[in-house]
Parts: structure tokens; C-alpha cells; sequence
């Protein structure tokens, strides 16, 4: 590409100059460049894709129908901006019978274009130059990478295995608690499968409040809980005053590219990300909205088949690998599997890392995962793998899988 007096004027968020010339290949560009070099060289061998963080099926016929009908309607034509009525009071009702969270639908809700949209811009509304946004790792970063744009600091906390994979609020400095502005909680968790506990989404409602922090609770797999009812920070005692949740239509309704979330809680926080918004879209497609509320009126029948799916396929998952030696524990939620990566083989290739082992998963067993280095050396197997025959076709692929892996001898 020809030099441009526009390298000069890239915003240092983004790299400043030097944007677009670092050579650094990131973890997620290596797992392609492995997936097309495993593929070209066993061309007969079908891959095993268990990278993939989206579910492999279509949203439920009854969905798509509804979309189908709205799509064709004159009135649905229009900018929804911050959303339709309709769809707010719907998700109201939703988090009523799922979570039992009472929901002002006109003043404590509003629609997003999915999460990943509503965590970009929460830090517009709350982070200043030197405030503290406190995330936590192996995990998301869009909130953190957001709030870094603007200026801000991130303060990243180990999700440990010691710990059930919750942060230590404790741990964090007088300084840092008295600059931070955001806390990002998300449970059940992307990606180690861990679910809080109401003890301990009390106590960050508590360290929340003494700390005059707002809590950013990512509950985008709340639906998909292995381990009781589906917990939403919000039904504990004074979480509106210090709380928001972000809720979607992505993985417990197969939707995840019709783009579609919102944002609940405390109503202050609620009405200054809707302000934001509104000078950042023009809102969701009034169809989609619509298809979604068919969605949510019937989430006591898709969403148990859908988790029950996931379920279904992380124990046959957890098992294959504990009968070769990985000390891998059934999640209590979401559609992921969080593994420590071994060591190396006996008398073969020896892993420094997770990314170390997760290539050699798909170089040599033509198995694909993400490597996770951030907190221990880890690997997370995803059960959104597709098998589009149905149960058959999956016990096929499991099967599969448990072939690839069980003629190796790992050290740990």
C-alpha cells in the first residue's frame, strides 16, 4: 500500500503511526493460519472446530417465521433509535419469569445492538482520562479496550481456579478502588464456564457501593446454566443501586448475528448509556425486535433444548478428556470447556503455553481451540462445534473426537 499522509494522523488509541505496522501475530490470526495449514495438508480429514464462540444452529422456526411476517410490514421500515416499546416491556416480562427481577420497562431498560455494541459505549458515559475500569482476565475486553480509548486504566484480575474462577475485589489498592468507575463481572463466564455465586454477587453489590462503583454484570449466557435457576445479579438486595446487566438474544435464542441485546438496571445509568446510544445508532431493525419477542414469549421452550444441547455435549466432552489424564471439570455454564494445557507428550513435543498446545491440537489432530495464557496455561473447547444432522451427527463428531485424542500420552 502506498504511504499516506493519513499514517501520521491516526489517533494514538489505535497505534498512532506506527498503526498497521506491527508485525505481532495475534493468537486468534494464528488459529486461522493453523486451521488453512492443517487443512491443505489432510485434505480427506474433516476439522474439528471447537474455537468457534457462536452456537452452530439457526434461531427456532417460530422465530424466523415472525421475522419473516414483520420484515414485509410498511410501518416496520422506520429508525427504532432506542427501540420499540414492545420489545422493552417483552424483555421485562422475560427477566420477571426467568431471573424474578421486577423491570421498569419505560425507565430501567434499554435496547442495544448486541452486547458487544453496549460495551463499547458504556465507557463514554463513565470513564474520564485516569479513571479505573477493572476487568478481568482470561475474558472479554471490549469494555476495558473501550475504556483504554478514552483514556482510562485498565486494572486486570486473575479468574484462578483456587478462587472457583471469581475475582479478588479484595485485592485491589485504595487508589485503585478510588479511581475506578466500572467493574466488569461476567457470569456464567467466557470463557472458564464458572458461575457466581448470590454470596458473592453480594459482596460485589457491597464493595460496589462502598466504592461508588457501578457494576457491569455480562450475563449473555445466563440462560445457558447447568448448575440451578439461571442467577441474575439484579434479584439480590440493592443491586438497581449499584448494577446494570446486559442481556441477549445471541446464545440461549441462536440469534446471534441478528444482533440484539439490552441493557437493564439502575435507571440513571440506564437513561445515560440511552443518551449515548442515541448519538451512536439509529437502533435494531423493528422486525428483529419484533421476532424477538415471539423469541422471549416462548424462552420455556427453546432455551432448555438449546442448553440442554450444550449440556449434553460438554459432559461427553469432559469425559473424553478425563479418561486421558486432563483434570477437566464439567462448567456450570455457558457453552465452554476451560482445561489446563499439559506439559508436553512422552517423547515427543513439550508445550510451553496454551497457545503452544492448542496448536498442536491443530496441527496434529486437526482440532481447533483457543489458547488462553492470561491466568495459567489453559485451552477452551467449545461445544458450539457443528453437527447439522442432529443428535446422530454429533455423537459422531464426539465420537470423533475422543479417537483423535485418546492414543496420546500427555505429561503434566
Amino acid at each position: 500500500m502506498k504511504e499516506s499522509f493519513l499514517q501520521e494522523n491516526f489517533a494514538e488509541r489505535v497505534g498512532g503511526s506506527k498503526f498497521g505496522k506491527d508485525t505481532t501475530i495475534y493468537k486468534f490470526e494464528k488459529i486461522k493460519r493453523a486451521k488453512r495449514a492443517a487443512q491443505a495438508a489432510n485434505p480427506d480429514v474433516k476439522l474439528i472446530d471447537m474455537g468457534v464462540g457462536e452456537p452452530d444452529e439457526a434461531a427456532f422456526p417460530e422465530v424466523i417465521e415472525a421475522l419473516n411476517k414483520e420484515a414485509r410490514l410498511w410501518e416496520n421500515r422506520t429508525y427504532t433509535d432506542n427501540g420499540i416499546s414492545e420489545f422493552t416491556h417483552a424483555a421485562a416480562q422475560y427477566m420477571k419469569e426467568l431471573y424474578n427481577v421486577d423491570i421498569d420497562p419505560d425507565k430501567e431498560i434499554v435496547h442495544a445492538i448486541g452486547s458487544k455494541s453496549a460495551l463499547s459505549l458504556l465507557p463514554a458515559c463513565f470513564i474520564n482520562p485516569g479513571d479505573v475500569c477493572i476487568m478481568t482476565v482470561p475474558g472479554y475486553p471490549v469494555l476495558g479496550t473501550w475504556s483504554k480509548y478514552f483514556q482510562g486504566e485498565v486494572v486486570n484480575l486473575p479468574l484462578l481456579e483456587k478462587n472457583g474462577f471469581l475475582p479478588d475485589l479484595d485485592s485491589l489498592t485504595a487508589d485503585q478502588r478510588r479511581r475506578a468507575k466500572l467493574l466488569y463481572l461476567n457470569y456464567p463466564n467466557n470463557p472458564t464456564g464458572a458461575s457466581a455465586t448470590e454470596a458473592f454477587f453480594a459482596k460485589a453489590i457491597d464493595f460496589a457501593r462502598a466504592n461508588k462503583i457501578l457494576i457491569v454484570s455480562d450475563a449473555a449466557y445466563a440462560p445457558l446454566n447447568f448448575s440451578g435457576k439461571p442467577l441474575s445479579i439484579l434479584s439480590l438486595p440493592g443491586a438497581k443501586e449499584v448494577a446494570i446487566e446486559l442481556h441477549s438474544m445471541s446464545k440461549g435464542f441462536n440469534m446471534t448475528g441478528w444482533r440484539l441485546s439490552w441493557v437493564c438496571g439502575n435507571e440513571l445509568a440506564v437513561k445515560v448509556f440511552a443518551s449515548v446510544k442515541d448519538n451512536a445508532d439509529s437502533g435494531q431493525f423493528a422486525a428483529i425486535q419484533k421476532a424477538a419477542i415471539a423469541a422471549l414469549a416462548n424462552q420455556s421452550e427453546i432455551t432448555p433444548k438449546i442448553c440442554g444441547k450444550y449440556e449434553r455435549r460438554l459432559k461427553s466432552m469432559t469425559t473424553t478428556l478425563q479418561k486421558i489424564g486432563f483434570p477437566a471439570v464439567m462448567p456450570e455454564g455457558s457453552f465452554y470447556l476451560y482445561v489446563k494445557a499439559p506439559k508436553g507428550i512422552a517423547g515427543g513435543e513439550s508445550f510451553a503455553s496454551g497457545e503452544d498446545f492448542s496448536q498442536w491440537l491443530i496441527r496434529e489432530k486437526l482440532i481447533s481451540s483457543v489458547p488462553w495464557d492470561d491466568a495459567g496455561h489453559y485451552v477452551r473447547f467449545s461445544a458450539t462445534f457443528v453437527a447439522r444432522g442432529g443428535a446422530a451427527e454429533e455423537e459422531k463428531v464426539l465420537k470423533e473426537f475422543a479417537d483423535r485424542l485418546g492414543g496420546a500420552k500427555f505429561i503434566w
